[in-house]
C-alpha cells in the first residue's frame, strides 16, 4: 500500500526500496542522522525525492489530491500544534482534509464545534474535557503530546507515520503513545528504542541513508542492532 521505489534524496537517502502493507506495524530504526525523519517526510509527501517515487495505493503520493493524502496521518516529533489555538481547535485540525474552507473558518470561531467528538478523543488519550478550551501553549509537554495524538485520531487515517514519538517521554506516557499507535490499522514508527521492536511485525534499519535490513522483528539479532548504531 505504501511503496518506496528506489527513492533517493541527495545527501539524505540512497535508493531506498520497500513496500508496506496497510495492516503492518513497522518500526524504523537508525542512529541520529541516518535518514529516519527524511524517510517519514517523503512517505507523507512533505518532501519530494530527487530520484524514484513514493506510491500510496499505487499512485505517486505527491500527485494525490488533498482528500486522498489525508489517508496517511503523521505524528511529528515537534508535534506541529498551533500554539495560540485551543486544544479543541487543534484536535479539529485533524479533520480539515474532510471539510470545506468554511468549516475550517468555523473551527477558528466556534468554541463548541464538534465538542462531543473532541471530548471523546480526549478521553481516549487520557485527558479531561476541561482542557479543551485551553490554548495548547499553556499545557504541559505530556498534555501537548496527547493533544497531537487526539488530532491524529480525529483525522481517521488509514495508515500512520510517527517520527520519534517517544523522544523525551516518561515511561507511562511512552507506553500510552505506543499503545495508541499500534491500535491503528497500519503504522511506520521511527524509534530510538530497540527494546520495543517486539511490539512490531517488521523492522527497517537505516544506516547513513541506506536501507540495510528489512526483517521480521523476531528475526532481528542483537548483533544487527549493535552494528546499526555503531560508528564504524
Amino acid at each position: 500500500m505504501l511503496k518506496f521505489d528506489r527513492v533517493s534524496l541527495q545527501g539524505r537517502l540512497d535508493s531506498v526500496e520497500f513496500e508496506l502493507q496497510g495492516d503492518q506495524k513497522t518500526a524504523l530504526l537508525g542512529s541520529s542522522g541516518a535518514g529516519k525523519s527524511t524517510l517519514i517526510a517523503l512517505a507523507n509527501g512533505s518532501l519530494q525525492a530527487d530520484q524514484g517515487q513514493v506510491l500510496w495505493t499505487g499512485q505517486p503520493i505527491c500527485q494525490l489530491p488533498r482528500r486522498r493524502r489525508r489517508d496517511i496521518g503523521t505524528l511529528w516529533q515537534d508535534l506541529r500544534l498551533v500554539e495560540e489555538l485551543t486544544a479543541l481547535q487543534n484536535i479539529n485540525a485533524g479533520a480539515l482534509g474532510r471539510h470545506s474552507l468554511f468549516w475550517a473558518l468555523r473551527n477558528l470561531c466556534d468554541a463548541r464545534l464538534c465538542r462531543t467528538t473532541c471530548a471523546q478523543l480526549m478521553a481516549e488519550v487520557g485527558l479531561t474535557e476541561q482542557l479543551l478550551d485551553q490554548p495548547v501553549q499553556q499545557l504541559s509537554g505530556g498534555q501537548r503530546q496527547r493533544i497531537a495524538l487526539a488530532r491524529l485520531l480525529r483525522q481517521q487515517p488509514m495508515f500512520v507515520l510517527a517520527d520519534e514519538p517517544l523522544s523525551a517521554l516518561d515511561p507511562v506516557l511512552a507506553e500510552d503513545v505506543i499503545a495508541i499507535l499500534l491500535k491503528q490499522t497500519g503504522c511506520l514508527v521511527s524509534l530510538h528504542r530497540p527494546d520495543l521492536i517486539h511490539r512490531f511485525d517488521r523492522v527497517l534499519g537505516l544506516r547513513h541513508g541506506s536501507l540495510v535490513f528489512d526483517v521480521r522483528s523476531d528475526r532481528l539479532s542483537r548483533e544487527q542492532i549493535g552494528w546499526l548504531y555503531s560508528s564504524d
